[in-house]
């Protein structure tokens, strides 16, 4: 696999070099019409950053964005499967034939979604030219938010981090929910950038302590926490969970407020509190039991149990799961056909279907707040959270 890796490399500065120019049967049309987002002139902006990276993002990414390459410009893979022997161009060929069905359209979006967020990861200011799609609001820092056929979408966009979400990306979240609420989309969908959904909060946000000292971190992170949970029990549109890869933390507890959750079968949830010394947010204490029943909601809770898609599935805390290799296809053809639907009559049906458990809601996430900010001032939650970055250190 070493020298696999190696000639992979070799490939892709090779890749580079040409800048895509050489492709044999490449096509692109000469309309500026949106495609699922992102126009050919953004498509063609995401080629020239790639060449702009200044790291290597690694075997897996560099698959993954010559797999949406080639399905953008060729569509499903049609070429014969390379020998067992020819180890390259098999590895090659199973991450183009893994997009499945998925459209060129679709794939010329995640393919500029994909650069953008590597962009972003360097801390370029391209990221968002390059995926930014034509008629879109307010751009994020942190957040991909694109609106097309009456679907809102928010990409987590920290794929080098595993999408771990910072101060920063929080507020970003419920100003990207607030902007949904208000314009014109029918449903909204939350998935993630890269491989992972979320890895959940990132711990940094725990160094960052203020003049006010450790009180005043927990009392910042509590209203916070607060604030972005309200958003998801507000929000008064159709709300779906596009679960991408792993997810940890708070990006799975919140799952609970979603009205569908679709994962591929790859995807995991992973609730890790008591592991590092804190306690149930999200309004899961309540949602979790509620779904899975008593003893299953402890086990993930209190015990630190990891759930994969299938098991998930079983409990209800996920509405359906799909093959990786066929995930977006068929995600998104669901999701396309749900946005027809009267949007009037699937908020007003929304609301009357959680009218009766809002109040409770919202006392739950009090609650839940509540404690989590005195474990987040406690010695045993700062000494699970140091223990943590110390096994991390030594990795």
């Amino acid at each position: 696999m070493a020298g696999v890796a190696l000639k992979l490399s070799a490939a892709w500065r090779s890749v580079q070099l040409r800048r895509f120019s050489s492709v044999p049967g490449l096509k692109f049309h000469t309309s500026a019409s949106p495609l699922m987002g992102a126009t050919v002139e953004q498509f063609e902006r995401a080629k020239s950053h790639l060449s702009s990276l200044k790291e290597d993002p690694g075997n897996e990414a560099k698959l993954r964005i010559y797999a949406l390459f080639k399905q953008a410009t060729r569509g499903p893979c049609d070429t014969p499967k390379p020998g067992m022997l020819d180890f390259v161009n098999k590895v090659k060929w199973d991450a183009w034939k893994s997009l499945g069905s998925v459209s060129q359209d679709e794939a010329r979006q995640q393919y500029c979604d994909l650069i953008g967020s590597l962009v972003a990861a360097e801390g370029g200011s391209s990221a968002q030219e390059a995926t930014k799609p034509a008629g879109s609001g307010t751009t994020y820092e942190t957040l991909l938010v694109t609106t097309e056929e009456h679907i809102t979408t928010i990409t987590l966009n920290r794929p080098a981090k595993k999408n771990a979400i910072t101060t920063e990306m929080y507020n970003d979240i419920i100003a990207a929910l607030d902007q949904a609420a208000k314009d014109d989309s029918v449903i909204t969908v939350f998935t993630g950038a890269g491989d992972f959904y979320c890895s959940g909060n990132d711990l940094s946000n725990f160094t960052n302590i203020p003049e006010g000292g450790v009180e005043e971190l927990a009392r910042r992170g509590g209203d916070l926490l607060r604030k972005y949970v309200k958003a998801y029990i507000d929000f008064p549109k159709p709300l779906v969970a596009v679960v991408n890869g792993p997810a940890v933390g708070i990006s799975v507890t919140v799952l609970g407020l979603f009205d569908l959750v679709y994962a591929t079968d790859r995807a995991s949830f992973h609730t890790p509190f008591s592991q590092l010394g804190q306690s149930a947010e999200g309004c899961s204490s309540y949602t979790f039991p509620k779904i899975m029943g008593p003893a299953k909601a402890s086990e993930m809770l209190l015990f630190n149990k990891k759930l994969s898609a299938l098991q998930a599935c079983e409990l209800g805390l996920v509405t359906e799961v799909f093959p990786d290799s066929s995930f977006q296809s068929e995600v998104w053809t669901k999701l396309k056909a749900y946005a027809k639907l009267p949007p009037n009559s699937l908020s007003l049906s929304k609301q009357l279907i959680r009218s009766q458990e809002k109040d409770r809601l919202h006392s739950v996430n009090d609650a839940e707040v509540e404690l989590l900010t005195e474990r987040w001032k406690s010695d045993e939650c700062f000494n699970a959270v140091m223990s943590f970055f110390q096994a991390k250190a030594k990795l």
